[in-house]
């Protein structure tokens, strides 16, 4: 096989792929199309629901004489040492390759959600965090820093970003998007997916498409969303992560969206994804999802009916390890149930990719390295810098914060001294060593109790739990109350667990009924506001909970999405004040537990007014955040203009920093469409600039603005642009205006397609 052109690297890939399949029987193709999760357990707490019954149980050295798709989660499994971990997978690859007649590696896949899933690697802030920060730049720098990781120990593909767009934040996975706004979710994920890919590591998007849009927040449940929303809200990320990130591979969704699930619908994977949008990567199953077809959705009666479905739709690789695809697809191409032509052209995929990746290079060598150090400085600095930036202060009415360095301080809360406070349920101690508690965590994860004594070693700091995160017990309510009556200030650290179906208030499956606070934490808070002592209210959290019934009454608010494992030290700065707040909120926080199922994306009659009682407008909108700075906006430039349906238009402003400290401003750009041929939200985000100011300093943005993105889905199922009047509007949330263009867009409308502009330039001069 050493001559054979497959191995020759001067020929195209698609050439070598060709070849190799032609040599191939239908055992050694299938092969390719599967994982194997070794180590996996099939019972007890730590498993998924239904995976006792999805994983068979194999005879490894049999099975490998065929070839193999891809390894799963060799780190993020069970704790294992890094250089240790890296030299057994290199081991496993080398046998891999040894067993089979061709000698081909298979790809190596982990979790790197909010870093790499494994024990002693960096655990950064989660993607909520990330879009809190209105920062890509800094995104797409982590996500170099990931890749860099994973490709370290052997690793070729990372199952993140997760690009589903929230649109109602009961929804357990609320803490891995990135925001409720599909143009923020689709700017900071491109960034995350740049970076990953710059370092070699196949980024796979995720869950295409829909997931977040289940019916009443229910993980897994059907998806509501008409052809207009999908079209305008749960694409247009993953558009621009294929376009602009060059992603190469696409996770299909569990759910289903009008009676077909997405692991099932050609119509998703094969004429959308790859005619339209000219994806040529993989596209791989859903832990289970190809099972679940038979399972859940009961639209395959049998394995082979399931398989049958999933790889005529687009799915390429069966995940996490082989029971569909295996021998029941051999079985099923012998009888001629089902055509050869399907496995051929995954394998084809699968096997494009393997070569892209080196893994069909005669010289191809997997890392084995003496020592690895998953969580260097430079790591840490980067998780700091994410995690300061996304600290929203969302109210400081009378300026209670910073805090004093000499005052009391009585810090109360069942977040406030656990490490684990700070990470969402896939970083590797949340996700991993809860089942292995004889494990040290594997990294410093400094708690928010711990980083404000070291903020302020003047201060006279207590600390006491008051309750637990989501138990009903009040019998620490007393020494709550009594510490905080001693201070002079009390800082009460309130929010979520992380953990996965039903085992954490805020993760996978851990949906809730309402956005009130988890168990008795709210009566705590209206415990501690009762003493008169001003409160100052640090969430800890992977979904944004009512507020309104606190408005006015704390002394401040500061909200941080599970902030990684420097979010400590970052929440102590912003409340000492050597941190200025910067972030901005990626999701709308209420104001009371029901009555915010809505996100700030709603059309006219999904506002307040008089054919309801309900008031939905939120209590900090989508966009807001305060800072211990003051900024003016000056010399704005945006007059009444014409342009053509093709047409572009500039506006500018100046924002000064007229405080006394450096700050960050986040310039927003709205777009409002006052008519329109279908319904359009009353609002939306399309452009926005993070200026970092010094004390004094100012700096000029231009947005260019494109009639393209004000593109919609019209009622012939078109992206149109039309005609007509717009405004433009410059602000610091999607609730608080400060300067407004209109635009009159002439000519005809302008159906437009995948060669459509996604984003709005901003260039920034500093004055």
């Amino acid at each position: 096989m050493t001559t054979a052109p497959w191995r020759d690297p001067a020929l195209p890939a698609a050439a070598r792929v060709d070849d190799l399949l032609s040599r191939m029987t239908l055992e050694e193709k299938t092969a390719q199309l599967y994982g194997v999760w070794v180590g996996a357990a099939t019972d007890g707490d730590g498993v998924a629901p239904h995976q006792h019954d999805m994983t068979a149980d194999h005879d490894w050295d049999e099975l490998i004489t065929q070839g193999l798709g891809q390894l799963t989660r060799s780190f993020g499994t069970a704790p294992v040492d890094p250089a240790l971990g890296a030299r057994a997978l290199a081991l496993a690859q080398r046998r891999i390759a040894g067993a089979g007649r061709f000698g081909i590696p298979a790809v190596a896949h982990e979790e790197c959600l909010a870093g790499f899933t494994a024990w002693r690697a960096t655990a950064y802030p989660v993607p909520l965090a990330w879009g809190a920060a209105f920062d890509p730049p800094l995104v797409e720098e982590m996500g170099r820093a990931i890749g860099r990781d994973l490709r370290a120990v052997g690793v070729h593909q990372g199952l993140a970003p997760v690009l589903d767009v929230v649109r109602d934040p009961r929804w357990g996975r609320v803490e891995e998007t990135i925001g409720e706004d599909p143009y923020l979710v689709g700017t900071v994920g491109t960034a995350y997916v740049r970076g990953l890919e710059s370092a070699g590591i196949v980024a796979t998007l995720k869950h295409f498409a829909g997931y977040a849009s289940s019916a009443g927040a229910r993980n897994l449940a059907p998806v509501r969303a008409g052809t207009r929303e999908f079209a305008d809200v749960t694409l247009p990320p993953f558009e621009m992560a294929l376009r602009e990130g060059g992603a190469r591979s696409v996770m299909a969704a569990y759910t289903e969206r009008d009676g077909v699930p997405a692991s099932a619908d050609p119509e998703l994977l094969t004429r959308l994804l790859r005619e339209e949008w000219g994806f040529t990567g993989t596209v791989v199953a859903d832990y289970f999802g190809i099972g679940f077809l038979q399972t859940l959705h009961r639209v395959a009666g049998t394995p082979a009916e399931a398989a049958h479905l999933a790889l005529a739709a687009g799915i390429d690789v069966e995940l996490p390890t082989v029971k569909y695809y295996g021998g029941t697809l051999v079985a099923a191409v012998r009888a001629g149930e089902l055509p050869e032509e399907l496995v051929d052209r995954a394998a084809h995929r699968v096997l494009l990719q393997k070569c892209e990746l080196g893994l069909l290079d005669e010289d191809w060598q997997p890392p084995s390295p003496e020592s690895v150090d998953l969580d260097p400085a430079a790591n840490r600095a980067l998780a700091r810098r994410l995690a300061e930036e996304s600290v929203v202060l969302l109210d400081n009415p009378d300026g209670l914060l910073p805090l004093a360095p000499d005052t009391r301080v009585a810090v109360v809360g069942p977040r406030a001294a656990d490490a684990l406070a700070m990470l969402g349920c896939y970083s590797f101690p949340s996700h991993v060593l809860t089942h292995h508690p004889e494990v040290d965590l594997g990294i410093e994860i400094p708690t928010v109790l711990e980083s404000l004594r070291a903020e302020l070693p003047d201060a006279k700091v207590t600390f006491t739990e008051g309750c637990g995160v989501s138990d009903p017990d009040r019998s620490g309510f007393t020494e709550a109350i009594a510490r905080a009556a001693e201070a002079d200030v009390c800082v009460a650290v309130l929010g979520d667990r992380a953990g996965l179906f039903g085992r954490g208030t805020s993760g996978e499956g851990c949906d809730v009924a309402d956005l009130s606070l988890p168990g008795v934490q709210g009566a705590l808070l209206d415990a501690l506001v009762a003493t008169g002592v001003p409160v100052v209210l640090v969430l800890l959290t992977g979904r944004p909970y009512a507020l309104g019934r606190w408005h006015g009454r704390l002394g401040a608010v500061v909200q941080a999405f599970f902030p990684g494992e420097e979010g400590g030290p970052a929440v102590a700065g912003v409340l000492s004040g050597r941190v200025n707040p910067s972030g901005r909120l990626p999701v709308s926080v209420p104001h009371a537990p029901g009555g915010q199922p809505w996100t700030y994306l709603q059309p006219p009659l999904g506002l307040a007014g008089e054919v309801s009682n309900l008031d939905p407008t939120p209590l900090y909108p989508f966009g807001h955040g305060r800072s211990y700075t003051e900024f003016a906006w000056e010399d704005f430039s945006g007059p009444d203009a014409e342009i053509g349906t093709d047409g572009s238009y500039d506006l500018s402003v100046t924002v000064r920093n007229t405080g006394e400290r450096a700050g960050a401003e986040v310039v927003q750009l709205y777009l409002h469409d006052p008519v329109a041929s279908v319904t359009r939200p009353d609002v939306r985000l399309i452009g926005y600039q993070r200026l970092e100011l010094a004390a004094g300093g100012a700096a000029r943005v231009t947005f260019r603005f494109h009639a393209d993105l004000s593109a919609f889905t019209d009622r012939a199922g078109r992206r149109v642009v039309e005609p007509g009047d717009l405004e433009l509007r410059l602000g610091t949330s999607s609730g608080q205006v400060r300067e407004v263009a209109r635009v009159r867009l002439t000519g005809p409308v302008r159906e437009v397609g995948a060669e459509r502009r996604l984003r709005c330039t901003a260039d920034v001069r500093q004055d």
